[in-house]
């Protein structure tokens, strides 16, 4: 992007901010703010137009078959790009390029903890994101681009990349409240405990490779784990000791529905959200508020550098990006992993 367009959306970003600022601190009685000058609105989001024009090219905007479900970052002139994967279901894989054509496209790789795919597109003039070389801070701009001549959404950095614990999932157990050590006093019935056959009475002596001597140990490390994942238990049941492996599941609706589930459904009210919308490594969090199919772009500043990729929109207020770092560092695992899968 030239310096003067730059420049241009650096003013007009400031203009637009100076104008919300000031519309907020209003009399009730002044005429409210027209709509398309909301942050979100189609004047605000023509003001980041050369953003959208530096960037269009380094996105591509997926399909399964024919219906939208994600965007995609371009990591390489020949098209490997990576996407958020849980929003990728079985079906035809297509991708729409900024000339609005429709491409063939294949998943490559997938790395489910961080809910990132490796993807192939086979297009023609596809440009590499740039990453920026600096730091995100606190209250810069954070854009979401498409294929658009507009970006999709604009926002505002609103912390810097930390964890983001997973929505909770549960074992299916009931600690006994008297006793010093993690035993069972009751099975939740459906969920992985009763299923893998643990009894009233069993104590649990580890979680994976962690000994574990009271309740709230087995409680801090559960809560590390999301839903579907597995936990190796060694248990003691009178004097003999044995492992039993435990799926991680979440909670019957008749328990999740009084709020026991974890605080999926608070941003369910505020709005549609990801299907995964918790537990990354490292996450930077923004105000923008995206569709789940908008996610798996890059958020970029006013340069039209990508800071992260966009990976889940947890609630109306919080939209969370994997950081430029360890995004590149996923892209070459995954690509390793890719290799490895051709060659074998």
């Amino acid at each position: 992007m030239s310096n003067l367009a730059i420049g241009s959306v650096r003013a007009l970003a400031l203009a637009v901010a100076l104008v919300a600022t000031t519309a907020s601190g209003q009399d009730r009685s002044v005429p409210a703010l027209a709509r398309n000058r909301y942050r979100s609105g189609e004047e605000t989001l023509r003001a980041f137009a050369p953003v959208s024009e530096a960037t269009r090219t380094s996105i591509v905007k997926l399909n399964v078959n024919s219906a939208t479900v994600a965007l995609a970052t371009i990591m390489t002139s020949d098209g490997l790009a990576l996407t958020k994967a849980s929003e990728i279901k079985k079906g035809k894989l297509t991708a729409w390029l900024a000339t609005e054509k429709e491409v063939d496209a294949e998943i490559l790789a997938t790395d489910e903890d961080e809910d990132v795919a490796l993807v192939r597109v086979h297009g023609p003039g596809l440009k590499p994101v740039r990453w920026a070389s600096d730091s995100v801070s606190v209250g810069q701009w954070a854009i979401t681009p498409g294929i658009a001549d507009t970006p999709q959404a604009v926002g505002i950095i609103s912390a810097l990349p930390r964890r983001i614990r997973p929505t909770r999932a549960y074992i299916g157990i009931e600690f006994d409240l008297k006793a010093a050590r993690p035993q069972i006093a009751a099975l939740m019935e459906g969920l992985g405990a009763e299923k893998a056959g643990l009894k009233q009475g069993d104590i649990i002596v580890r979680v994976n490779e962690t000994g574990v001597t009271n309740r709230e140990q087995v409680i801090e490390i559960v809560r590390d784990f999301r839903e579907g994942q597995i936990l190796k238990l060694r248990l003691q049941r009178a004097g003999q000791e044995f492992e039993k492996d435990i799926k991680l599941m979440p909670l019957p609706a008749s328990l999740a529905e009084f709020g026991f589930g974890g605080r999926r459904g608070l941003g369910e009210l505020n709005g549609a959200v990801s299907t995964r919308a918790e537990g990354f490594e490292q996450a930077i969090e923004h105000d923008t508020v995206l569709q789940p199919w908008l996610c798996g772009g890059p958020l970029v500043n006013l340069d039209g550098q990508a800071v992260g990729l966009n990976i889940a929109h947890a609630s109306r207020v919080s939209t969370y990006a994997l950081p430029a770092p360890l995004v590149k560092s996923l892209f070459e695992k995954l690509s390793q992993s890719a290799v490895r899968r051709a060659g074998s």
